[in-house]
């Protein structure tokens, strides 16, 4: 089959929903299909405000249309809702073809933080977004009945994996003092809330690696942290066995694949009780969720980290992989 992804998220961006969709496609590919991936880097794009990694696409509505008949495809996923996605959408339903959606990120609480934008607002163009298709993937179960609950009604569950060839919990590991580690990778910026961690009295160390419009603020205000930047591949995996609990503070996240990473390193994740960490950590084998950060935090440093790892090998990417594909559907020959 010929399948069409069309994102905002792709190369050179370092996030979650990156590494999903090459994850993903790679798999596919494996499988024998063809996997065309459209961006924002084949049109004329600007930054993104407050988010300057991803790229919007301005461009007119025919030159996109001309990107999906080059390919002729059997298949249209819309990964994002950016301006290319909604590109993407209208072609479709011009068309007659069905599509499917995916929800990464709570862009209503995203722009709510930010803007104070009224999230019903927001809430109510997503709808429209994602019910004209015929499924939305979600990477939870309680991200998915969030959603029913606000009228999405065609949600599937789409789960995550973990590169058990690079997160392993055995290998090379960073040098580090005697004091434990508490360490949160990811994009450094207000949804993420990762000054709940960083106010925290904690005895050790400190450490941050990611980038983010908030990384210069927080560092100027925290500088007995220890901050690393991005990081990726074999370094991200040393980092992560390096530390002695992984700390996720975000209460907006749809899933949190470095939650999953850090666990296949062996590495608790401590967390608050909100979607994304409830459906990744089983609390009080994989790590500790708790309303009081500090004390979920405190608490990961007694667990097993043979078991951590254990934990980490419930997400496949083979798995969700069969599940991505099982919620495709294929545009009738008729119609193409």
């Amino acid at each position: 089959m010929k399948i069409l992804i069309v994102t905002e998220a792709w190369d050179p961006q370092i996030n979650g929903v990156v590494r999903t969709l090459k994850m993903t496609t790679r798999l596919l590919a494996e499988s024998g299909h063809e996997v065309r991936i459209l961006t924002p880097y084949e049109f004329f794009n600007i930054p993104c405000p407050t988010y300057p990694e991803i790229r919007l696409t301005f461009t007119l509505i025919s030159n996109v249309r001309k990107r999906i008949d080059e390919f002729k495809p059997d298949i249209l996923h819309i990964a994002t809702e950016g301006p290319l996605g909604w590109a993407a959408r209208k072609i479709a339903i011009s068309r007659g073809w069905p599509f499917s959606t995916g929800y990464h990120s709570q862009f209503p609480e995203y722009i709510h933080l930010r803007f104070k934008f009224p999230l019903e607002i927001s809430y109510k163009a997503l709808r429209n977004f994602h019910n004209a298709g015929v499924a939305t993937m979600v990477p939870t179960m309680a991200m998915l009945e969030t959603l029913r609950n606000r009228g999405f009604n065609k949600v599937v569950h789409w789960s995550r994996g973990v590169n058990t060839d690079l997160f392993i919990s055995d290998g090379e590991k960073m040098q580090r003092g005697v004091g434990p580690i508490f360490l949160h990778v990811g994009r450094i910026a207000v949804e993420k809330s990762i000054e709940d961690f960083l106010s925290l009295d904690l005895p050790g160390e400190k450490w941050i690696a990611g980038e983010g419009p908030e990384r210069k603020q927080l560092q100027k205000k925290y500088p007995n942290v220890k901050w690393f930047g991005w990081l990726n591949g074999p370094e991200l995996a040393a980092l992560y066995r390096s530390a002695d609990v992984f700390v996720f503070p975000s209460r907006t996240d749809t899933f949190g694949l470095v939650m999953i990473e850090a666990m296949a390193c062996g590495t608790p994740v401590a967390a608050y009780p909100v979607t994304g960490p409830i459906d990744v950590v089983n609390s009080g084998v994989s790590g500790f969720l708790n309303e009081d950060l500090k004390t979920a935090i405190m608490d990961c440093l007694q667990l097993d980290r043979t078991k951590v790892a254990e934990e980490a090998k419930k997400f496949s990417w083979v798995s969700a992989t069969k599940q991505f594909f099982a919620a495709l559907r294929p545009i009738p020959n008729f119609l193409k």
